[in-house]
């Protein structure tokens, strides 16, 4: 199922299993192999879409725009500096990797950082991302809008007031919306993560696909089950090969094995949110019939006897008459003698 799709089919009022994005961003670190290797093990754990990023350098960041990041995890103290090291990859990579994702029959998605990028990532991808970084840049929001195609807009670092001018940029387009939960924080350590954000993500903007972009630490991967259970429908988290190699996005990313692991964990909470529709089961068949009550006769009733709320009471199994329909009995007189402790019989009333 591609983006779209996903989006079109998506209801507020249910929990649905995610449609999960793997964020491989640049830890693919300028090898054309090691972005393959990316794609095919997104695609072995279970990811819908694997992304990177498009950028160059000299076009995202100037030389002295100052690092954000956990400096003891990534040294490099300039933006500028780090993005250098990774804007090798450039159209004719990112149309080959598009391909390879065809073939190991996964979404390919990068998110664009510049007017070019936007425009040659287009005809390669059925949705734009755009990072939170970008919220405030609405003219290239408004460009990216242009191509009439799913838009997910990540919400790190934003007054809500910020996301509103965002939706109605975009909303002016038309394009389908999903808005992303995101703390802009590497890593995200768990006090921050303040996932209840997302149930004001879905009330503010009741008519956007919700999501979560997540930047703590993978863990057990608890916390993307739970933004489930907030509903959130549509998961991002970094992406590696190894999470032990140095640099800004290894470290938090998760691998196909703890991807593995969190279908694992959505497969028992599916199982136990089971139907969305209120009903009895039919394995609850013996405790309706034997753990529900019936009007049971307090007293002996003699025949002819006109019946009156003392003379029941109610009492297991529900094999008789159930005490929802005492107004039917009472003020009637008895068919027959009723000994005490009797479940009470539609056949013990007479009604003419």
């Amino acid at each position: 199922m591609n983006f779209r799709e996903f989006m079109a089919g998506h209801d507020p009022h249910v929990l649905r299993r995610p449609y999960i994005i793997a964020e491989a961003g640049v830890n693919h670190e300028g090898s054309i192999e090691l972005a393959k290797r990316l794609i095919e093990e997104a695609a072995a754990g279970g990811a819908h879409a694997i992304k990177f990023q498009t950028y160059k350098a000299e076009t995202i960041a100037s030389k002295d725009s100052p690092s954000y990041w956990d400096l003891s995890k990534e040294p490099t103290t300039s933006q500028f500096e780090l993005f250098r090291k990774y804007d090798k990859f450039w159209k004719k990579e990112f149309e080959a990797l598009a391909r390879v994702c065809e073939s190991a029959g996964i979404a390919f998605m990068s998110t664009p950082f510049d007017a070019e990028s936007a425009h040659f990532l287009n005809p390669l991808m059925d949705t734009y991302k755009i990072s939170s970084s970008d919220i405030t840049n609405l003219p290239f929001i408004e460009l990216m809008c242009s191509f009439g195609k799913p838009v997910v807009l990540s919400t790190g670092a934003s007054y809500k007031w910020e996301v509103m001018q965002a939706v109605e940029t975009i909303n002016r387009f038309g394009n389908p919306l999903c808005l992303m939960l995101s703390v802009l924080n590497y890593p995200t350590e768990n006090r921050n993560a303040h996932l209840g954000m997302i149930r004001d993500l879905i009330r503010s903007f009741p008519d956007a696909v919700p999501g979560y972009s997540d930047h703590t630490l993978p863990d057990d991967m608890h916390n993307l089950e739970t933004t489930v259970l907030l509903g959130a429908a549509v998961l991002e988290k970094h992406f590696t090969h190894d999470k032990t190699l140095p640099g800004n996005d290894h470290y938090h990313a998760m691998d196909k094995a703890d991807l593995r692991h969190f279908h694992n964990r959505l497969d028992r909470t599916f199982m136990l949110l089971g139907s969305y529709t209120l009903t009895a089961l039919p394995e609850e068949a013996p405790a309706r019939a034997h753990a529900r009550r019936s009007l049971v006769a307090a007293k002996p009733i003699a025949a002819g006897q006109v019946i009156r709320s003392e003379d029941l009471t109610w009492k297991r199994p529900a094999s008789g008459i159930s005490p929802k329909d005492i107004d039917q009995v009472t003020g009637r007189p008895a068919a027959r003698d009723i000994a005490e402790d009797e479940v009470m019989k539609w056949d013990m009333i007479r009604f003419s």
